[in-house]
């Protein structure tokens, strides 16, 4: 689903930002040949988090709260900038799982999604001088395999603190594509950003850039 609202860009698009340290979202973005800065917001997320947390949100409302809020914290000090930001959410069973702040809480997550469908909601908005100018959300549908112990400990050692990057604790453009058994949903909205819908949108504000 996508909305495009506010005032419209000038005719000369702004610079791009992307709001996230996110090395996935920056790659893709990198491979489709979009030019644009990396501005890592400053914010307490995981406060932010336990905030929307409280208020009982759906998961694809807060997905998009928390994109917006890395958006316009970036947004206050890049006056006049096209800012992308974006989040993920992940939800099993009806419990939510976020990044995993060690490899053993990372193998705990990975032992919780095994054997069971989950949904991953990846959303994107891009906000201009502390205004949303568009909203995007994706959801995903993964079926992970069942796994011994002996392959969920390999694929740990192997992948090692990459995962930790990742909610869900896999990454499906490495090794990680091998732990599921089914994927539906757009592949590029999984690994971080809805491209096609980004840069369908940028090509719409005529900030999608040259070609070299």
């Amino acid at each position: 689903m996508s909305t495009t609202a506010g005032r419209p860009l000038p005719p000369e698009a702004p610079p791009l930002v992307l709001a996230s340290a996110s090395a996935a979202r920056r790659q893709l973005l990198r491979d489709a040949g979009v030019q644009f800065r990396v501005v890592p917001p400053a914010i307490d997320e995981a406060a932010l988090r336990r905030n929307l947390e409280s208020r009982a949100m759906p998961l694809a409302d807060m997905a998009l709260a928390l994109a917006c809020e890395k958006a316009l914290a970036v947004s206050r000090d890049e006056p006049g900038c096209l800012i992308l930001g974006a989040d993920q959410m992940l939800e099993c069973d009806g419990r939510r799982l976020d990044k995993a702040a060690d490899l053993g809480e990372a193998r705990r997550h990975l032992e919780v999604l095994q054997g069971r469908t989950h949904r991953l909601v990846t959303a994107t908005v891009l906000v201009v001088n502390g205004e949303r100018q568009w909203r995007h959300t994706q959801t995903s549908m993964l079926t992970m395999r069942s796994l011994d112990d002996d392959s969920l400990a390999a694929y740990i050692a192997a992948a090692g603190e990459r995962i930790l990057a990742s909610v869900g604790c896999y990454q499906v453009e490495g090794r990680g594509i091998r732990l599921f058994e089914r994927i539906e949903g757009d592949w590029h909205a999984i690994i971080g950003l809805p491209l096609l819908a980004v840069l369908n949108e940028l090509d719409a504000r005529g900030a999608l850039g040259p070609w070299d």
